[in-house]
């Protein structure tokens, strides 16, 4: 293995753009894109996008020939000049992380972000507040018909697993569904 290949340095910067401006930071992009390769080590550099919801996210992968080459260029007033000039298209701000080595293995951070619990909370009542309604009802007759299904331990027993199956298996994932747009966890924020 080279000298190269065994102190190769990667940078991860993470960006989650506003709606509204990512044409300009898509024009940003490639000026500092431009500027970073004229550095000192500067190796290559991908860019993967993504779009959480109503977000834009660009997960740029730098690699640099060497830890002090790759601090060189955080630490550069181009660089610093350039992030000032995007921060305010940015809905999170510039994120870094370095590793060693020229391999990154790419996980959307967003791809496991959960909604808001108290999202979630509304749409699960809203879920489970008919069928506590109607699902009693449903099983009267039969209560009536069979008395001892009706007693106190084995009704309630029946209404709580018909209402957790009917929740699980078919009225949430329709919820989730037809509301996947308002439970989404960057709605709140990119409002201008």
């Amino acid at each position: 293995m080279s000298e190269t290949q065994s102190e190769t340095v990667t940078l991860v910067v993470r960006h989650q753009v506003r709606p509204s401006h990512v044409s300009r930071y898509e024009a940003w992009l490639r000026r500092i894109i431009a500027t970073a390769s004229q550095c000192p080590g500067h190796l290559g550099v991908d860019v993967v996008r993504s779009r959480q919801a109503s977000v834009a996210q660009f997960t740029c992968v730098l690699r640099f020939s060497s830890l002090q080459r790759l601090q060189s260029w955080i630490d550069s007033e181009q660089r610093r000049q350039l992030i000032a000039e995007v921060e305010p298209l940015l809905r999170a701000g510039d994120q870094l992380e370095i590793a060693k080595g020229k391999e990154f293995w790419f996980v959307p951070q967003s791809a496991y972000a959960p909604p808001a619990r108290w999202k979630q909370s509304c749409v699960t009542f809203l879920v489970i507040l008919p069928l506590s309604l109607l699902v009693p009802l449903l099983w009267q007759p039969l209560f009536q018909r069979i008395p001892w299904l009706g007693g106190y331990l084995p009704s309630n027993v029946l209404i709580t697993l018909s209402i957790v199956l009917l929740v699980v298996y078919l009225f949430m994932p329709l919820a989730t569904r037809l509301f996947a747009a308002w439970l989404s966890p960057a709605t709140d924020e990119d409002r201008p």
